[in-house]
């Protein structure tokens, strides 16, 4: 326990750092509970599609995705690395994105060196959001999902499309310090 006290300044500066990185811009619509009604501008995102077990896509498309704004493309441009990282799961089918730099469009952004990773424009959009802190496992994302879609149904708001799951933090971030978020597009 003296340990983790010793620790925890560095712990809450290594939140800090986190919190630096560039995030998508919104704009808060309404705050219903726990629940937040935003509204995204469009934006680019650099995606993967996988097939698989939950966790191991999330961490394989990270790997994937992470290689191209590291320099793996056509023009060995570094990119800076922003969040959340985004996972997108129906079925054993997932697709795991970053959102680009906002001051990356379609035509200033490198082509992949690796073909699964695909450049695509996201559309604005108005989004239900439920944060959480804790661990990255499928059954509390599960968890969560239910409880943010039970939420929107109790409110009479119509979810629609696949609801995408952000993460914030880095995988050393302890899960207690960890800002993970779902999201579902709304009508």
């Amino acid at each position: 326990m003296k340990l983790f006290f010793s620790l925890f300044p560095f712990l809450l500066f290594l939140g800090e750092i986190a919190m630096a990185i560039e995030e998508p811009k919104f704009e808060l619509v309404e705050t219903l509970g726990e629940i937040e009604i935003r509204k995204y501008g469009p934006m680019v995102l650099a995606e993967t599609e996988l097939s698989g077990e939950f966790g191991e896509v999330g961490n394989q498309g990270f790997r994937r995705v992470a290689a191209y704004i590291f320099g793996g493309n056509k023009m060995n441009e570094k990119i800076a690395m922003t969040a959340p990282v985004i996972q997108e799961s129906s079925g054993k089918n997932s697709k795991v994105s970053f959102v680009m730099p906002a001051d990356k469009d379609l035509s200033h952004l490198p082509v992949p060196n690796d073909v699964q990773v695909v450049l695509k424009e996201m559309p604005a959009r108005k989004m239900a959001v439920l944060r959480y802190s804790g661990t990255w496992s499928e059954e509390r994302y599960l968890e969560k999902l239910q409880e943010l879609l039970t939420e929107l149904k109790t409110r009479n708001i119509t979810a629609k499309g696949t609801p995408l799951w952000a993460r914030y933090n880095p995988p050393w971030m302890p899960w207690f310090l960890r800002r993970n978020e779902i999201l579902v597009e709304v009508e």
